[in-house]
C-alpha cells in the first residue's frame, strides 16, 4: 500500500473516532469558560485541524489510487517532495503540509492522547524534548503528520521512555508556536505540560 494511502487511512480512522463519539470536542472546549480553571478538556487530534484541511483529507484525490506499490512515487522522499510542489493548487497536498492552526486553542487547557517522538535526551537517556503525534510510527516509519497534527513539548521533568509503542495522555496549556526539526518535521503547536501519564482507555 502506498504511503500516501497509509496516511489517508490513519486520518480517516481519527475522523471516524471523533464522529462516533457523537459530539464535538472542539465545541466543548469553546464552551468551557465557565468551568474551573484547572480543568483539562479532552480533545481529539482532528479538533486542532482547520475544517478546510480536514475536509481535504477526508476527500483524497483519485490520482492516489493510480500510484503503484514500489514505484518511485510510492517512496517517502518522493511523496514529501510532491506534497510541497503541488501544495499551491491541490487542497489535499496543502493539507498534508499545512501549518494552519485553530487560534481558539491558544492558551487552552487540554488533555490529549498521543505517541512520543523523541527529539532530545539527557545523559541518562531521559527524554526531555519530543513531538507528540496522533499515531505510532509518525516521523519514523512513515511521513510526518501535517504540522497542525504535531505538538512540540519540552518536558523538564523528563520521561523514561520504555517503548515507542506506548501511548501517553498529556495535560497542559496550548501555545500556538511553530517548532521545526530537520529530521522529524514541524509542529504548529506547543504545549506547556502539567501532567504526563500512560494512556488508558
Amino acid at each position: 500500500m502506498a504511503f500516501q494511502r497509509i496516511k489517508t487511512v490513519c486520518y480517516l480512522a481519527l475522523v471516524l473516532m471523533v464522529l462516533s463519539s457523537g459530539h464535538s470536542t472542539a465545541a466543548a472546549v469553546a464552551g468551557d469558560q465557565g468551568k474551573a480553571a484547572d480543568v483539562y478538556q479532552l480533545i481529539q487530534w482532528t479538533d486542532l485541524m482547520p475544517d478546510e484541511d480536514l475536509q481535504a483529507l477526508l476527500n483524497p484525490p483519485a490520482y492516489l489510487d493510480d500510484i503503484e506499490d514500489g514505484s518511485p512515487e510510492d517512496q517517502i522522499s518522493s511523496q514529501v517532495a510532491a506534497a510541497i510542489s503541488k501544495a499551491k493548487d491541490d487542497p489535499y497536498q496543502r493539507a498534508l503540509v499545512s501549518t494552519r492552526v485553530r487560534p481558539e486553542f491558544d492558551r487552552r487547557k487540554i488533555k490529549i492522547p498521543g505517541f512520543v517522538v523523541p527529539l532530545a535526551f539527557d545523559d541518562n537517556m531521559i527524554v526531555n524534548e519530543f513531538f507528540l503525534v496522533p499515531f505510532f510510527g509518525a516521523c519514523i516509519h512513515v511521513p510526518p503528520p501535517p504540522p497542525n497534527q504535531m505538538i512540540h513539548i519540552i518536558y523538564e521533568k523528563g520521561l523514561k521512555l520504555e517503548s515507542l509503542y506506548d501511548p501517553y495522555f498529556v495535560e497542559g496549556t496550548v501555545v500556538i508556536k511553530e517548532h521545526s526539526s530537520d529530521e522529524m518535521g514541524t509542529a504548529s503547536y506547543s504545549l506547556n505540560v502539567a501532567k504526563l501519564y500512560p494512556y488508558t482507555e
